[in-house]
């Protein structure tokens, strides 16, 4: 009876772990019939994705001024380990030189390396999940067009259980939502611009938004500011509770030379995303306000 009751066991073990096994499967986001179709994108649009993407902000090798020296390098302290953010240069053994166009689209889309393995979301692709497909082939011109960097990354120092990227596949299963930005009828066109870049590329909720015990935005005060991800700051509310009397204009000018309304400059990490910002059309920058203008006020969560 008891080697009945083990045998039993051991089967529901087995089948348990093989459901979480299928559960836990990375999932691109392009097929092999589509992957030429990704080919051949203009690097001119594809710098403006670089820019509204904040990409040189992480993935510049620390320590030299050439915010396109794309060696990575740069260590992302979080609750899970450490990370260190990887080459994307074009260089075929250290970067991304061998990827196709398609590889890029399923790292940024679906959080799959080429290798078929999850990122972690240290890697903002809950956001960059909602980019257009044409954006990314331009992305990956642009990217071609850079100067190939001789640099590797160290390798994550993550404990286990969280060093098993299949731990990743169930939280994407929880809070991994790769829904399309559908354009909004009722709205303007600059406010559905807007509304892309901010929810997709410029991924502006990742760092304005508190997180809950897995790592993933807490929905209820997503845009309301919260403990930056690394645990050194906190970042600010960019709701209308917090910046209701500013203007498009206002916001605008923050987004193009850092000056707030009362006179201050922006810094810290900010600092380095109106870098990039200013790099935008204005036109950009002016659907960027519209949208977070029309934030709905959530209160501040508590540090």
């Amino acid at each position: 009876m008891r080697a009945r009751w083990m045998a039993a066991l051991l089967v529901a073990a087995a089948g348990a772990a093989a459901v979480v096994w299928i559960l836990s499967a990375p999932h691109a986001a392009v097929t092999e019939p589509e992957a030429a179709s990704l080919e051949g994108g203009d690097p001119e649009k594809g710098r403006v994705v670089f820019a509204a993407s904040d990409c040189a902000s992480c993935h510049a090798t620390p320590g030299q001024p050439d915010r396109l020296q794309l060696g990575g390098g740069m260590a992302l302290a979080s609750p899970f380990g450490t990370l260190y953010v990887p080459n994307i240069s074009p260089d075929p053994v250290d970067g991304i030189g061998k990827w196709r166009a398609a590889d890029l689209a399923n790292a940024l889309l679906a959080g799959v390396s080429p290798r078929g393995q999850h990122y972690y979301p240290a890697f903002p692709y809950t956001s960059f999940a909602h980019i257009e497909r044409a954006d990314v082939r331009d992305l990956m011109a642009y990217l071609r067009t850079l100067q190939p960097v001789h640099h590797r990354a160290p390798p994550h120092d993550i404990p286990f259980p969280f060093s098993v990227r299949r731990v990743v596949g169930l939280w994407k299963l929880l809070y991994f939502d790769r829904t399309p930005i559908a354009a909004d009828p009722t709205r303007d066109p600059a406010w559905n611009r807007g509304r892309y870049l901010v929810e997709g590329p410029t991924h502006c909720a990742e760092c304005h938004s508190s997180r809950n015990l897995a790592g993933a935005i807490k929905e209820s005060t997503r845009f309301a500011g919260g403990r930056d991800p690394e645990g050194v700051g906190f970042m600010p509310n960019i709701t209308s509770t917090a910046i209701g009397a500013w203007s498009i204009d206002d916001i605008v000018r923050i987004l193009t030379d850092r000056h707030t309304p009362e006179g201050r400059e922006v810094g810290s990490s900010m600092e380095d995303v109106v870098t990039n910002t200013a790099m935008l059309p204005e036109d950009d920058r002016r659907a960027i306000a519209a949208y977070i203008k029309s934030l709905p006020a959530r209160p501040t969560p508590k540090p």
